[in-house]
């Protein structure tokens, strides 16, 4: 084809006709112009296809991130959330002290031993740049600030596992029998919510001890209500936090639905 073009451009100045020669010329760079331009648009258009498809394998990824971490933060408030009705029913037992079956200070002294902590899956799509792919833009602010946001949370965690094995765990092994309260920790499947696998029960019998010691008696302990409104405290100001959480997360896998092509089965 340049031969083909050579060829002409040679004619036409051997018959010495100047002046269609560089009209010639001229069609020829504007032809070549618009070759190149065409190249680099379907070049472009070849970069933004494979964007939009690694875009969309990110987003795939992030709704399975997202989705499990919304099913743990879930188990994390319940947790909390019987923590803070465990510690107020303690509480009504300090002031009503009369009547109490040591089984049910058991139950609920188990439920306050709990640490919960919330611990998502994290990829660091802001560090190595992925984060850019996407074209939401609040879904990116959101993501950016996720980091940060999840700190929120943790803190109450870490502050409340910290004061339970220096303060409220030394005070329980030294007023209470700890093999009975390990015994309703199984009895009442309080691991369930740990478990990998939903659904699964690990089956311990302790028994209680047949040293004689009555639990009741801790209730009477001016301690044991320092403990408990502690407890509730860390455990209703932790399931606020994690409420906006949960918002955050809901959002989130709400955007990136919007985003997201069907795929075809």
């Amino acid at each position: 084809m340049i031969k083909f073009f050579r060829q002409i451009r040679y004619d036409l100045m051997k018959q010495n006709k100047t002046r269609k020669y560089f009209k010639y010329a001229i069609g020829e760079i504007i032809l070549v112009v618009i070759g190149i331009l065409i190249a680099l648009q379907i070049n472009n258009w070849n970069e933004k296809r494979k964007e939009r498809a690694q875009e969309q394998d990110l987003l795939v990824q992030l709704q399975s991130e997202f989705n499990s971490n919304l099913k743990q933060l879930d188990e994390k408030i319940t947790i909390r959330r019987n923590m803070y009705n465990s510690s107020l029913k303690l509480l009504h037992y300090i002031d009503n002290p009369v009547g109490i079956h040591n089984d049910s200070i058991l139950k609920h002294l188990v439920q306050t031993t709990l640490s919960p902590t919330f611990d998502p899956i994290s990829t660091d799509f802001i560090g190595t740049g992925r984060i850019q792919l996407l074209q939401n833009n609040r879904l990116k602010e959101l993501l950016t600030r996720w980091s940060s946001e999840i700190v929120a949370v943790t803190e109450e965690e870490i502050q409340w596992l910290d004061y339970s094995q220096k303060h409220y765990t030394p005070f329980l092994l030294e007023h209470t029998s700890l093999r009975n309260v390990l015994n309703s920790y199984w009895e009442n499947n309080t691991t369930d919510a740990f478990n990998l696998d939903k659904g699964k029960t690990i089956q311990v019998n302790l028994k209680k001890s047949k040293t004689e010691f009555d639990e009741s008696k801790v209730i009477h302990n001016p301690k044991l209500e320092d403990h408990m409104a502690f407890c509730a405290s860390l455990a209703i100001i932790g399931n606020s936090q994690s409420t906006s959480l949960r918002q955050r997360i809901v959002e989130i896998l709400e955007l990136i639905g919007q985003d997201l092509k069907p795929t075809d089965d």
